[in-house]
């Protein structure tokens, strides 16, 4: 095995097609970082998260995917501030001490990229999904000042499920956000069960799935004018972000 000093990786489940896998090993090649290694910790369940941490001793920071960015949040010493606040975590970071410390770097990272496309009148979003990430962007939501709602399969407290979506909803909310799994490849052919038909011009099409680069959600939406956007530039604000945790 070649010689590890620093070793980073990603804590998840079925996570072969990764993205921080590749992105994090194609920075240390060009930044030069020699002996720094990023690997894949593909668990089936997070009672296996322990032997992770006992099997490998170079690990300084890791990074947390569905669907353990909630589960994990007992095996840690210590929380941020905002990561106790969104009640989910997606980075970790090893103190000086040995102590694990989780971070959201998620919220950051969803925001730097809805920012740019906000104009006066996204004033509400729907947030398909209620895990760990659709947790993340309602923080970054409240710190923009975007009332937001939650969507959800079944009628829960606080939420709305699909059936309720008509075009009022549409007219009400301008900003559609999928934090399911809905359309991640190979699944393609899948997307969140909304009327469509309602999307305009005036809306923003947000999906946190980079692969594919353009999910059925996002053709469904533009193809009603609407403004779209996958998760890849997400996913880099947040890796960067996890990247500067790490190393504070």
């Amino acid at each position: 095995m070649e010689n590890i000093n620093r070793l980073y990786g990603l804590v998840g489940k079925n996570i072969s097609y990764s993205f921080s896998k590749k992105y994090f090993t194609e920075k240390f090649i060009s930044g030069n970082f020699e002996g720094f290694v990023y690997e894949n910790f593909d668990i089936q369940s997070i009672e296996e998260f322990p032997k992770i941490i006992t099997e490998n001793p170079d690990l300084k920071g890791l990074n947390v995917t569905i669907p353990y960015k909630e589960e994990i949040i007992p095996y840690l010493n210590k929380l941020s501030k905002k990561a106790a606040q969104i009640g989910a975590v997606n980075v970790i970071r090893f103190t000086k001490k040995g102590k694990l410390k989780g971070y959201n770097s998620d919220y950051y990272g969803f925001k730097k990229s809805l920012q740019p496309l906000l104009q006066s009148h996204h004033k509400k979003a729907l947030i398909l999904g209620t895990g760990g990430a659709a947790k993340a962007v309602a923080f970054a939501l409240n710190e923009l000042g975007i009332i937001y709602t939650f969507v959800s399969r079944q009628d829960k407290e606080g939420m709305i499920d699909y059936d309720r979506i008509n075009a009022t909803t549409f007219d009400n909310y301008h900003i559609i956000i999928n934090c399911t799994p809905l359309g991640t490849s190979p699944e393609t052919a899948e997307f969140p069960p909304l009327p469509y038909n309602f999307f305009t011009k005036k809306h923003i099409a947000f999906d946190l799935i980079y692969n594919p680069e353009e999910t059925q959600f996002l053709k469904k939406a533009k193809k009603n004018g609407a403004i779209t956007k996958n998760g890849y530039e997400m996913l880099v604000f947040q890796a960067e972000k996890a990247w500067k945790i790490w190393n504070k």
